[in-house]
């Protein structure tokens, strides 16, 4: 299970504020948070190279190599290679880390590709005896990508290759809103830069501006009348599943217009449309003063997005059996960030023994 970014996040607030020794705002934990994740992970390849070459114990539970393992095994991948387009090379999948192994899938029973150096590759190609079949293939890898011997045929593609590799965790991100004193409320929808905030308010983007003048006409759903959905017409056709839900207030009208259901496939620059009153759509607008009811026409900004907010959370992917060392060594970094070195001391005394304990 991986570890929960708001249980680091406000564990390290905690201990930091306990003797008011300062404070790490969102924007710096999730920098620091993202320095320590990968420096964890890079140590687990370190400390597998190491416990190879130890004893090892067949106690279950008890193998340090068998649990370094599983930590790193959470990010291996299979993918399909990227066909260059240019005779027998192929590119690695976009989130390769690490490197591990090839198959190919034109031979029998996709058989491992042989790597070799560019050298070797050029004296096996061209000799008669040792040259490569579909079920011995091999490669030469440079620059990130594959040349296979023998081609594919007789139309290469993607397929063709299958990477096997270890892909770098994703980025950790502490969410949030701000709320009514400016304080950072969390928030903990799944992040996704091409993602709607749910928890955004879409007002400010709306014309005609929804004043408090302006009367709403609604149809609610059947069966529950505090419900009041609103029903949207966008000309994307990838867009899908979108849900408002209107805040109506007594006296001022509208209050807000809040995202309850994101939805997918939205860009920045569409425009979706709230249709004015007919039998199939539930939302008027009628400007003061007037009887004509108008559409209300949302164009999406960068600022409705995940990408272009602060909203949306991704929580550490390395196990939770890790989340002792993540908060120290957060708080080691933190110690930097608000000038504290008893804050460093401690941290990295506690680090330094579970690292003696763990190799003894």
């Amino acid at each position: 299970m991986a570890i929960n970014v708001n249980t680091v996040y406000t564990t390290v607030l905690s201990i930091l504020n306990k003797e008011q020794r300062g404070y790490l705002t969102p924007y710096e934990f999730n920098n620091i948070a993202n320095q320590v994740q990968l420096q964890i992970f890079e140590k687990f390849f370190e400390d597998y190279s190491q416990y190879i070459r130890m004893p090892k114990t067949d106690v279950e539970f008890a193998s340090r190599m068998d649990h370094t393992m599983e930590e790193f095994q959470t990010f291996e991948q299979n993918s399909p290679s990227v066909y260059t387009g240019i005779d027998n090379i192929y590119g690695q999948p976009i989130d390769l880390y690490r490197f591990g192994s090839a198959t190919y899938t034109r031979g029998l029973n996709s058989p491992p590709i042989e790597i070799v150096s560019s050298r070797n590759y050029k004296e096996q190609i061209l000799s008669p005896l040792t040259q490569p079949t579909t079920n011995f293939p091999i490669a030469k890898y440079n620059s990130d990508k594959l040349t296979v011997f023998p081609a594919p045929s007789p139309t290469p593609v993607n397929e063709d290759i299958i990477f096997n590799y270890i892909r770098k965790p994703k980025l950790v991100r502490w969410g949030y809103s701000t709320g009514s004193l400016n304080q950072f409320v969390y928030d903990p929808t799944v992040f996704n830069p091409t993602s709607l905030n749910s928890s955004g308010n879409l007002l400010n983007s709306i014309n005609p501006n929804l004043t408090n003048g302006i009367q709403q006409q609604l149809i609610v759903k059947p069966g529950d009348p505090a419900d009041p959905a609103v029903t949207i017409v966008t000309a994307n056709p990838n867009a899908a599943g979108l849900e408002i839900f209107l805040d109506i207030g007594f006296s001022s009208g509208i209050e807000g217009l809040a995202i309850s259901n994101p939805g997918t496939g939205y860009t920045v620059g569409d425009k979706i449309t709230f249709e004015a009153l007919n039998a199939s759509q539930p939302l008027t607008l009628t400007p003061p003063g007037g009887v004509d009811s108008v559409d209300a026409v949302c164009t999406l900004a960068e600022a409705n997005f995940n990408g272009g907010s602060t909203f949306g959370s991704t929580n550490f992917e390395i196990s939770d059996s890790m989340q002792t060392e993540v908060i120290l060594e957060i708080l080691k970094y933190a110690g930097v960030v608000i000038r504290d070195p008893q804050i460093i001391q401690v941290a990295s005394q506690e680090l330094a023994q579970d690292e003696v304990n763990s190799k003894r």
